[in-house]
């Protein structure tokens, strides 16, 4: 479909008066239309933020399924020093950690996450978990794990509210939104390192 010719001619008249900014019009992605640029800077940091509210849900699980992406060749982290992720022992540890916490989260002694002890594990590792999509990315990476922070944050204490809020609305025992939110966390952290 052809542009009116009002616009054609504005276009024409506009170069003509600014052939400067013409000039850097061509020479940038972003002022014809092309957002690919744009999108290759937000889309991973999007993630990183994601993974981080994953992180707030179960602070365990995020971190074990990035070592094993970073492990099977799913994530690049050989050129940074989070290759560390990428090693069998570290997998080792944070797949049990995991199934760990896994396990006791369904217990009634569990501690609540928003806790000293769980708040800041979910901080660090909301922060390590950003940091990692921001280096496989070849993003920012201070940016990224300060996105991590932000949603673990976010799902920590929002999650809490969903959970509590879940089972007294739906009147279902907490253990079953427990699994739901583990099956969240799982599947949305398998989603974001397939992203890559």
């Amino acid at each position: 479909m052809k542009a009116p010719r009002f616009f054609v001619h504005m276009g024409r008249a506009f170069s003509r008066i600014s052939p400067a900014l013409s000039d850097s019009c061509l020479t940038n992605p972003l002022a014809e239309g092309n957002l690919s640029a744009e999108k290759s800077l937000t889309v991973p940091l999007l993630f990183a933020l994601l993974l981080g509210v994953f992180v707030g849900l179960r602070c365990l699980t995020p971190p074990a399924v990035v070592c094993w992406a970073a492990c099977l060749g799913w994530i690049d982290l050989s050129h940074s020093p989070l290759h560390l992720l990428a090693t069998k022992p570290a997998v080792a540890l944070f797949t049990l950690a995991a199934l760990a916490e896994l396990i006791a989260d369904k217990l009634p002694s569990s501690p609540n996450r928003t806790a000293p002890l769980g708040l800041g594990a979910r901080i660090a590792f909301g922060l390590l978990c950003g940091a990692v999509i921001a280096t496989a990315s070849h993003q920012i990476v201070w940016l990224g794990a300060l996105l991590g922070l932000c949603g673990s944050m976010a799902g920590c204490f929002g999650g809490i509210q969903v959970r509590v809020r879940s089972a007294r609305a739906l009147k279902c025992p907490d253990f079953v939104i427990a699994l739901l939110e583990d099956a969240i966390a799982i599947g949305g952290a398998l989603f974001v390192v397939t992203r890559f």
